[in-house]
């Protein structure tokens, strides 16, 4: 009985794997030339992909950093001005055609969600004039609107913004 309810699973579950045409899907990362993988013991267990990229977070240089991932190159993308050595990220989200990414970062408990533009290599902060605890941003697909979490007096509470911050 257990093998045969075994069987099926694995017939139906190799029936729906083999009928998607882009997802879900199995990416092999590489390792880099020094043999380290993308990722570390610390990483993010839930990595944001879109078609051409996935963008993480993970420890693997000393410091939890945000990585971009390039699926067609299956290369990382250098990030010039993102990550800082004082900050904790975590929780990256990427507009579809990876131009834009948005992150939460913490220092010395003090959370801040920040909008980083590839084209400029700037980062923007979007949760400066809110009071209160930030966390899980996310970008809309055309990188027009984020979203994130606001926590004040015990309550949470989405907020959503344009690229400079403005609520909507």
């Amino acid at each position: 009985m257990f093998n045969r309810l075994r069987s099926s699973f694995l017939i139906i579950g190799t029936l729906l794997l083999t009928s998607c045409t882009t997802y879900p899907r199995f990416v092999n990362f590489p390792f880099d030339p020094s043999g380290r993988s993308l990722n570390s013991l610390r990483s993010e267990l839930n990595p944001q992909i879109t078609p051409k990229f996935i963008v993480f977070a993970s420890d693997r240089n000393g410091s939890q950093d945000v990585y971009l991932y390039d699926l067609r190159n299956r290369t990382l993308i250098n990030l010039p001005g993102l990550n800082a050595l004082n900050e904790i990220a975590s929780d990256p989200s990427v507009s579809e055609d990876g131009r834009y990414i948005v992150f939460a970062t913490s220092v010395q408990g003090k959370s801040t969600i920040y909008l980083y533009d590839r084209s400029t290599q700037q980062r923007r902060n979007l949760s400066n004039p809110i009071q209160g605890d930030v966390r899980n941003p996310t970008i809309s697909a055309n990188g027009e609107l984020i979203a994130f979490e606001v926590g004040t007096n015990g309550q949470w509470d989405i907020f959503i913004c344009d690229r400079q911050g403005q609520p909507k």
